[in-house]
C-alpha cells in the first residue's frame, strides 16, 4: 500500500522512454511527491527508433515526436534537468553528485542510463572525416547534413538493424551505400539465415552494397575522402562512414555505487536493485524473463515501457511481477518486420510466404515443440498470432504451419 509520500522526492537518471515512462506511471499510481527527471540529452525527451528512419529522411527534428508534449510535464509536475550529467550515486546519504557540483537528494532513484554506441578500436577511425554513430537526434542532423554538402558515398559498418535501417533511409536520400559485415551474413545474432537473404536481397534490390565477412581493419583520410580497409585487402572509399556494430551498456554510474552487475544492472521481477531504494530500467537491466526461465537483456522500447509501469507499481507498493514477451520491429523501404519472442536456441525454422498478397511471409522459430519466436515480414496476422502462441505456450501441428494453404487463424494449426 502506498505510505505517505509528499514529503518525497523521486530522481530519474535518465530521460528515454525508460526514464519518461516511469515519471508519468509513478504519478498515476499516487506519488505525490517531487519526481526528477535528469539526462545528459539537451534536447526535450524524443522518441528514439525514428532516429535512422524518419530523422534521416526529413527535416522535421524532434519536436514532432516527442514523448509527451511539454505541457504534460507541468500538468504532472514533473521537472526535467537536461543536459545535466551525473558523476556519481551516494547511496548511504541517498544523493547523487551533478557534473556541475550540485548534489541531489532522493528517496527513491531509478536508474535509466540506457547505452551509447560501441566504437571499435579500428587504426585511423578518430582521424577520418564525417565518422558518426547513430544513437541521438544530434547523430542524424550530423549525418543528414553532411549528404547535404554532395557527399553521397557513404559506408556502414554494421549490419544489424540500426545499420540496415540506416542504409534504407540514406538510400532513400540518394546516397550511394555500401554495408560492411564481419559475420557472414547480416543479423546473424538475431535472426535465421533465411531472414538474413530476404534483407541482403532487399538492399540490393534497392542499390545498397551488402558485403560480407568484412572485418575493418584501417580508415584512411586523404584527397578530402576517407578509404576503409578491411583484412582480406579489399577497400572502399566513402564521404561518410557510420559506425554501428552494437552498443556498450552504461552501467559505470551503478557499479561505481556498489550496485550488482552481470550483463547489465541486475534487478529483480519489480526491477529493483540489491538496493532497496535503487531501482533499473530498459536496455541497461538484467532481467529474469519468466517464459524463457532465464536472465536477460533487452534492447527494446516495449522492455523501457514495461519496466517502467513495474517499477511505478512496486514503489507504490504494488508488486506486479515484470513477465512480459519481448517484442520489436523494423522499417526498411517499404518493409515493416515484426518480431516477437526470442529465438536463441532454436533448433528448426518453419518458413511460410502467403499468398494472399505480395511481400508477405513469416519465419517460425522452435526448440524441438516449442514455439520461441516469430519473424513477421508485411504479415501483421503472423505477428498477432504468434504472440498468442507463445504466451500460451501453445503446441503447434508443425506440418499444418507449413501448409500455405491453410490461411492463418487462432485455430489453423492447433
Amino acid at each position: 500500500m502506498l505510505t505517505e509520500t509528499s514529503n518525497k522526492i523521486c530522481v530519474v537518471i535518465g530521460a528515454s522512454h525508460a526514464g519518461v515512462n516511469f515519471a508519468f506511471a509513478l504519478r498515476k499510481e499516487g506519488w505525490e511527491g517531487e519526481i526528477i527527471l535528469f539526462d545528459s540529452d539537451p534536447d526535450f525527451p524524443y522518441h528514439r527508433p525514428p532516429l535512422s528512419k524518419a530523422y534521416l529522411t526529413s527535416e522535421e527534428g524532434t519536436q514532432h515526436d516527442l514523448l509527451f508534449p511539454k505541457q504534460n510535464y507541468e500538468t504532472d509536475n514533473v521537472t526535467l534537468k537536461l543536459g545535466q550529467t551525473i558523476s556519481s550515486i551516494h547511496r548511504k546519504e541517498k544523493s547523487i553528485s551533478i557534473s556541475d557540483g550540485s548534489v541531489q537528494h532522493y528517496d527513491k532513484l531509478v536508474i535509466s542510463t540506457g547505452s551509447r554506441p560501441f566504437i571499435p578500436s579500428i587504426k585511423g577511425l578518430n582521424t577520418a572525416n564525417n565518422v558518426f554513430a547513430m544513437r541521438t537526434a544530434e547523430d542524424a542532423i550530423n549525418i543528414r547534413n553532411a549528404l547535404k554538402k554532395n557527399h553521397n558515398k557513404v559506408v556502414i559498418i554494421g549490419g544489424g538493424y540500426i545499420g540496415l535501417e540506416t542504409a534504407a533511409s540514406l538510400s532513400k536520400k540518394g546516397a550511394l551505400v555500401t554495408v560492411l559485415e564481419r559475420e557472414e551474413r547480416v543479423l546473424s545474432r538475431v535472426t535465421a539465415p533465411e531472414m538474413s537473404t530476404y534483407f541482403e536481397e532487399l538492399h540490393h534490390n534497392h542499390g545498397v552494397s551488402i558485403l560480407s565477412n568484412k572485418n575493418v581493419k584501417s580508415v584512411d583520410f586523404h584527397n578530402k575522402i576517407n578509404e576503409v580497409h578491411c583484412d582480406d585487402s579489399s577497400s572502399y572509399k566513402a564521404d561518410i562512414i557510420i559506425v554501428g556494430v552494437g552498443i556498450k551498456v552504461n552501467t559505470e554510474l551503478a557499479e561505481k555505487a556498489g550496485l550488482e552487475i552481470k550483463d547489465g544492472i541486475k534487478v529483480d521481477a519489480y526491477c529493483k536493485t540489491n538496493d532497496e531504494n535503487i531501482y533499473a530500467l530498459g536496455d541497461c537491466t538484467y532481467h529474469y524473463n519468466l517464459h524463457y526461465k532465464k536472465y536477460i537483456r533487452l534492447e527494446s522500447v516495449q522492455n523501457a515501457v514495461d519496466q517502467a509501469k513495474i517499477a511505478a507499481k512496486s514503489i507504490c507498493g504494488e508488486d506486479i511481477a515484470y513477465n512480459s514477451i519481448p517484442w520489436f520491429w523494423s522499417d526498411q523501404y517499404d518493409v515493416k518486420l515484426q518480431m516477437v519472442g526470442l529465438s536463441q536456441g532454436y533448433n528448426q525454422t518453419i518458413k511460410r510466404i502467403e499468398t494472399e498478397r505480395d511481400n508477405c511471409q513469416s519465419v517460425w522459430y522452435f526448440k524441438d515443440d516449442e514455439l520461441l519466436a516469430v519473424d513477421a515480414i508485411n504479415n501483421a496476422k503472423a505477428y498477432i498470432l504468434g504472440t498468442r502462441f507463445i504466451q500460451k505456450n501453445q503446441i503447434i501441428d508443425k506440418n499444418k504451419l507449413s501448409d500455405i494453404s491453410i490461411g492463418i487463424t487462432p485455430t489453423s494449426f492447433i
